[in-house]
């Protein structure tokens, strides 16, 4: 039997083991054919519920656990995962509309997620402070109890594990609420890896829903605290959710990221970058490069490139041969797209290249003579859309960037270092890639955006102890303290 066997799973949710669901089933759609591919359980609030009263229950014997216990079970959940890696990518290819080398980067970087997560077991969990009282005073971090993890299409196996990984590795039971669209990649996967992997029954449940199972997961009283990702939208009604339950909501959100191209980069691999860094993905990514802000000096190059490299991506099914560019992930996706060029091509925007679809495969498309209150530009596009827009100067450029809600990435193209350095100072992200383009991540790194970008960097190395553990003063005296009353 292999890790993603359908005997297990199908039509099923995993809560204390692979169950009927009370919500029925739902289609797994292969967008790019439009075939079903199998079909996963869909939960009710009430099963949320159920999950985190019997996640409340099981995670005092998981975190009471050895240390050295819980990482080698974490770190089996990697090994597997490394093992399966080419059946994982064949879903991901079919469910998620990704290209080979998308879905072989997505597998390596979940994997590494999870090693990275079996280190956290034995780091260090408190600090001794220095106290006026004959007491010894220390801070120690203990696990929130129950975590719930509320996770979309676009990168299902990273933008879930990078928060279920760490959690578990840290003492906490988890809830997650995949996409449903993609509820085999970011949901199954993660449930078998960790069935296999030992994991003990209850510590983790997997219940794929709609935005009914979503704010069950927030107002859950059993449930202390909430990593979501997702739409800027969407992550306000979660914020607010939360604050008015009084949880913890670690939120990464959307972005509108600039790239900025100095007059003094080098045009080809100025280009190169662009472009991968607006289609990337068929740029359904958080971090995709949605503004490319040119030095006018470069500018009419610059377009003229970064168009060529769109017209001669090939765009097709994943499945059936090597292509750059998959499927949108759905028609209400594509048209959304699409509508955003159009307005800005009305609003007096250049099609440089690109504009149009056949089903659900968009063309790389790359816009010119935009100006900064056209659609395109001034909203996430999450599609395969270049806006570019002509700058006098790198204040310009810094002005024009820093003039967005968005704060998540931010990439500068130049050949002096330093003054890409200073020009990052002046604008506010959470990340900053000086000669690259936008879009990167890595496990040991903290990841995440500020403004509507979300709530700063919660995700990855260090910053998920901060996320996943409560903070608590212990203090210990030899006999009992003599007091005057």
């Amino acid at each position: 039997m292999t890790l993603l066997d359908r005997s297990v799973w199908l039509g099923k949710v995993f809560s204390g083991g692979w169950q009927e669901p009370a919500g029925g089933i739902a289609a797994v759609i292969e967008p790019a054919t439009g075939a079903e591919l199998a079909t996963v359980g869909i939960a009710t609030p009430a099963e949320v519920g159920a999950a985190a009263a019997a996640a409340a229950a099981a995670q005092p014997a998981w975190a009471a656990l050895p240390h050295t216990q819980r990482a080698a079970i974490i770190r089996k959940a990697g090994e597997i995962w490394l093992a399966d890696a080419a059946e994982i990518e064949e879903w991901s290819v079919r469910e998620g509309g990704k290209i080979l080398p998308a879905a072989q980067f997505e597998t390596h970087v979940a994997t590494e997620e999870v090693f990275e997560a079996a280190t956290l077991p034995s780091r260090p969990y408190g600090e001794l402070l220095p106290s006026e009282q004959p007491h010894l005073s220390f801070v120690e971090r203990v696990p929130v109890g129950v975590v719930g993890v509320i996770a979309p299409f676009n990168f299902p196996q990273i933008l879930a594990i990078r928060s279920v990984a760490p959690a578990l590795a840290l003492g906490n039971a988890v809830v997650l609420k995949p996409d449903p669209r993609t509820a085999v990649c970011g949901g199954v996967v993660l449930a078998r890896v960790f069935e296999e992997a030992g994991l003990p029954e209850g510590v983790l449940h997997v219940l794929p829903g709609g935005p009914d199972v979503g704010e069950a997961l927030v107002t859950d009283p059993n449930i202390a605290v909430i990593s979501f990702t997702g739409s800027t939208a969407a992550g306000r009604r979660v914020g607010a959710l939360a604050g008015e339950h009084l949880k913890r909501a670690h939120l990464e959100l959307g972005g509108n990221s600039a790239l900025i191209v100095l007059e003094d980069a080098d045009l080809d691999k100025a280009a190169s970058a662009g472009a991968w860094g607006s289609f990337l993905h068929q740029g359904q990514i958080c971090m995709t490069t949605g503004r490319h802000l040119v030095h006018e000096r470069v500018y009419d190059e610059y377009v003229a490139r970064l168009a060529d490299k769109a017209e001669h991506l090939p765009v097709g099914d994943p499945a059936s041969g090597q292509v750059a560019i998959g499927p949108l992930i759905d028609a209400r996706q594509r048209d959304k797209v699409h509508s955003l060029v159009t307005a800005s091509i009305d609003a007096g925007a250049r099609l440089a290249a690109g504009g149009s679809y056949e089903g659900l495969f968009y063309r790389p498309t790359v816009l010119a003579d935009v100006r900064p209150a056209m659609p395109a530009y001034a909203s996430e596009v999450f599609g395969p859309v270049a806006p570019v827009i002509r700058v006098a100067s790198a204040d310009e450029a810094a002005k024009l960037a820093a003039d967005s809600e968005y704060g998540l990435s931010l990439g500068i193209l130049t050949n002096d270092v330093l003054r890409g350095l200073d020009l990052a100072r002046r604008i506010p992200t959470g990340i900053v890639h000086i000669n690259d383009q936008t879009i990167d991540d890595a496990p040991n790194t903290p990841f995440g955006g500020i403004r509507a970008s979300g709530t700063g960097a919660r995700f990855g190395g260090s910053a998920n102890i901060d996320a996943f553990t409560d903070t608590r003063w212990v203090t210990i005296r030899g006999g009992i303290a003599p007091y005057p009353f």
